[in-house]
């Protein structure tokens, strides 16, 4: 179907963009489309808008499809020989990615696409191009992003995994009348913690800070089996909030014969204090200390304090730490509110 477009019939018209509809090659299925909207007598600067394309990108497909008809729309880079990006060449990238530019005697901390690219080039003696480079990281699924901090456990690695499993054997043969929850404390800064969030072109949202910072601190517990949370707030982190919630836990599970308390080894949890008030309940409560410095394996650190500072404490607004108290207590009660509901529906 060569010739002038712009004097096609509708029925020429018709069996092209049927042609095009069993095109899956994006960037094949395109230049189909510019050749269709050129029939309907649309201009190339309208074109090159509506396709989200450069001006030269329409004027090149026109031009090819004016020299060589549907076979000029063919994706022409099978002449351009062997491909550089082999299964080799991923494999030795993933593998650089996972490590860090000072690993390959550079002082960087650092990757980027150009030091990427001279990387892989001294490694596999293959050169391309930034460009080739980033597509290739989005084809991975490899993105930048934080890394986490942490801090080596210094336990021995088959102590730690052993107290892991007694604590998982616990909960998995947990009897009846007892429960097992697993406790954290959070911070809560009146002043925003700074998190991602999607902004227009060329613009930056603002997040006001009142200047002093003013702190609160809760005390939970995620119930191991139905996801209930039970909390307490304090102006300070001490073995009193620690206690409030050991209190409320209590009063929360009267008919427990025993709480199992699986929690980290913060001071406020082993303070003379604690250990006094523990020992007066007979056993009820029976305190389980996860390994040192593992932070993911608590699962309320995991799984709800990590949520509530994405949902609640991170950019937000609140004038006062009270009104933030007050958010992010209705946002515990909120997923109370859905465990309930999730119960009910599996009761």
């Amino acid at each position: 179907m060569q010739g002038s477009i712009t004097k096609w019939t509708r029925q020429q018209k018709r069996r092209f963009r049927r042609r095009a509809a069993k095109i899956r090659d994006a960037h094949h299925r395109r230049r189909y489309d510019i050749v269709l909207h050129a029939a309907e007598g649309r201009a190339c600067r309208r074109i090159a808008a509506m396709l989200h394309c450069s001006l030269s990108t329409v004027s090149r497909t026109l031009k090819r499809y004016a020299e060589g008809g549907e076979a000029g729309l063919v994706d022409r880079r099978e002449e351009n020989g062997h491909p550089k990006v082999t299964e080799t060449y991923v494999s030795v990238l993933i593998v650089v990615v996972a490590h860090s530019p000072q690993d390959c005697d550079d002082r960087r901390t650092t990757w980027t696409l150009e030091l990427l690219v001279d990387c892989l080039k001294d490694i596999t003696g293959i050169a391309i191009s930034t460009t080739t480079m980033s597509r290739l990281l989005k084809s991975l699924g490899i993105r930048r992003g934080r890394p986490r901090p942490i801090v080596e456990c210094p336990w021995p690695k088959a102590r730690r995994t052993r107290r892991i499993r007694q604590i998982r054997r616990l909960i998995e043969t947990l009897p009846p009348d007892e429960a097992a929850v697993w406790e954290d404390e959070v911070d809560l800064d009146l002043n925003p913690k700074i998190g991602p969030d999607y902004m227009l072109p060329g613009q930056q949202k603002l997040v006001l800070t009142p200047g002093k910072n003013v702190k609160r601190y809760i005390a939970g517990a995620l119930d191991a089996k139905t996801n209930r949370i039970t909390h307490v707030v304090g102006e300070t982190k001490r073995s009193t909030l620690f206690i409030a919630l050991l209190k409320k836990l209590s009063k929360t599970y009267a008919a427990a014969r025993r709480i199992h308390v699986i929690l980290d080894n913060y001071s406020i949890h082993s303070s003379r204090q604690t250990r006094a008030f523990v020992e007066g309940l007979d056993g009820r409560i029976v305190l389980h200390f996860l390994p040192p410095y593992c932070p993911n394996d608590n699962r309320i650190e995991r799984s709800l304090w990590r949520e509530v500072h994405a949902n609640i404490t991170r950019n937000h607004r609140c004038e006062t730490i009270d009104e933030l108290v007050r958010e992010v207590c209705s946002e515990l009660a909120a997923r109370n509110r859905k465990a309930a509901a999730a119960r009910r529906k599996t009761a």
